[in-house]
């Protein structure tokens, strides 16, 4: 009777001893694979709330699938105003090319901007869901940037029909590189969205902010203007903007159908693209995203005492 008393004490204790081993063990890499494993599992939630943000967008709406490309249309569409005015007052007539490079450059931005904004505001969108249940709660962010992939795809297929029908496109290998660009510019998004999710969860005028720099950051970013057009100091500055060299990459392949490859300098010799540019933007986009996504799954656990 003694030794049946002492065995499920021994048990218990040396099960939560592996289970405090485990946690301890789960830093650094190790914690990432646990992360994506965890999340892999609730990849059936993933796509059921894909599903709900997609019919909540479209459901009930007048313009319908015409949503997808208004953000992108009203970009170029103020940008055009702003070249026309720009392109009077210094006598200049308007090329056809402009307003491709900035349609391009557009399209990109909408994906970036849509994704970040959407995703930081999605914690807050589904606190009855945090406050109930537990599942990973980057799935909320995750699923955001699943509808705005959608969305940019629809609005990049009219616009890749636009530039073919006047000709604008290169149609050459290099064209491969938007895929890497398109994702790089997903990871860079996924992870800003992911810390601004959480800042918001404690601080609510995160969201303000967020506002401000939706409405202006494409002022500080080269969508309405290329960097060459800044000259060799100030092009070099604006690519300190991890998404400069993204959009300027979409740009040189589609519309110049340039190689990332190797470094592009236009007739006054002004350095227009190099490969450690793009390199850059990788480097940020990777590792910030690793690190947003940490930084996320440590703070979810005081998501629903804040909310």
């Amino acid at each position: 009777m003694k030794e049946m008393k002492e065995n499920p004490i021994t048990t218990e204790n040396t099960v939560n001893t592996e289970t405090v081993v485990t946690d301890a063990e789960r830093t650094g890499f190790r914690d990432w694979i646990w992360m994506f494993t965890e999340l892999r599992g609730y990849r059936e939630l993933l796509w059921q709330m894909f599903l709900r943000d997609f019919r909540l967008r479209y459901k009930q709406a007048v313009m319908g699938i015409i949503w997808a490309v208004f953000t992108p249309l009203m970009v170029v569409f103020s940008g055009s105003v702003l070249k026309f005015v720009m392109a009077t007052v210094s006598g200049q007539p308007l090329e056809l090319i402009s307003f491709a490079n900035m349609s391009v450059k557009a399209i990109a931005w909408a994906f970036f901007i849509g994704i970040l904004t959407n995703g930081a505001n999605s914690l807050l969108g589904n606190i009855n869901l945090i406050t109930k249940i537990y599942f990973p709660r980057e799935v909320f962010p995750i699923s955001a940037a699943l509808t705005q992939i959608f969305d940019t795809a629809v609005g990049a297929v009219l616009l890749f029909t636009l530039l073919a029908w006047v000709g604008i496109i290169q149609w050459t290998l290099n064209l491969l590189w938007i895929p890497l660009l398109a994702v790089l510019l997903l990871f860079m998004a996924l992870a800003v969205s992911m810390l601004l999710s959480c800042a918001m969860v404690f601080y609510r005028d995160v969201k303000y902010l967020l506002n401000v720099f939706s409405s202006f950051g494409i002022f500080f970013s080269p969508v309405f203007f290329e960097t060459a057009q800044l000259g060799p100091r100030l092009g070099s500055v604006m690519m300190l903007n991890p998404v400069a060299p993204l959009l300027e990459g979409c740009r040189l392949v589609i519309v110049d159908g340039h190689n990332l490859i190797y470094p592009l300098y236009d007739a006054q010799n002004t350095l227009v693209w190099h490969p450690a540019f793009l390199l850059y933007s990788a480097l940020l986009a990777i590792l910030g995203l690793l690190f947003a996504w940490r930084y996320f799954h440590l703070k979810e656990k005081l998501y629903a005492e804040f909310i």
